[in-house]
């Protein structure tokens, strides 16, 4: 007569197989990777950046250009925005900038050192309308280089008369800081 062998850690594979998938698939839905496609008319993104340059080097500036859209139907009246720099830009601690004084219509800029920059936007935003603002970004001449620099934007605004509130997280284009070419070379 045979033995019968439980086969354990076949089982154990196939419930950590199992696992991984379930674990896969609650990331995804976190992520909101699992949601429906939009229509193909989708609106304009909330948040958009732009920046002069793509490459600078130390002693000079990159200008940052944002404009926040209302894409709703009804009119913004709150919307708070904050600007800090990206992990991988803190994880350069060599690399130097400031934030210079920005400049647009209905926008005001309040800068807490270089890590965080807060936004105040003059409301109503109507529906469609656009505020867009200019932020320099001043590399310091003692700056380290062969880096880059980013910054992400944390976006809450309300309308509809407050029954309709969205958030969002935006990055602005990275700058490359370049070491300067020595005269001569």
């Amino acid at each position: 007569m045979g033995t019968l062998v439980l086969s354990t850690p076949m089982r154990i594979t196939h419930l950590r197989r199992f696992g991984l998938a379930a674990f896969l698939a609650f990331c995804l839905a976190l992520l909101g990777l699992g949601q429906t496609a939009r229509a193909s008319g989708a609106a304009a993104a909330d948040v958009t950046f732009s920046a002069d340059q793509a490459t600078v080097t130390p002693g000079s500036t990159v200008n940052l250009t944002m404009t926040f859209t209302n894409n709703q139907t009804t009119d913004i009246w709150f919307v708070y925005q904050t600007m800090q720099p990206t992990w991988a830009t803190t994880q350069r601690p060599d690399l130097k900038y400031a934030f210079g004084a920005c400049a647009g219509t209905g926008v005001t800029c309040s800068a807490t050192g270089t890590n965080q920059l807060g936004f105040s936007y003059s409301v109503p935003v109507p529906p469609g309308q656009a505020r867009t603002v200019t932020l320099p970004v001043q590399i310091a001449a003692d700056s380290g280089c062969n880096g880059n620099i980013a910054f992400d934007s944390y976006v809450y605004y309300e309308y509809d008369e407050g029954r309709g509130k969205k958030d969002g997280i935006f990055t602005t284009p990275t700058t490359r800081v370049q070491c300067a070419t020595p005269p001569g070379a």
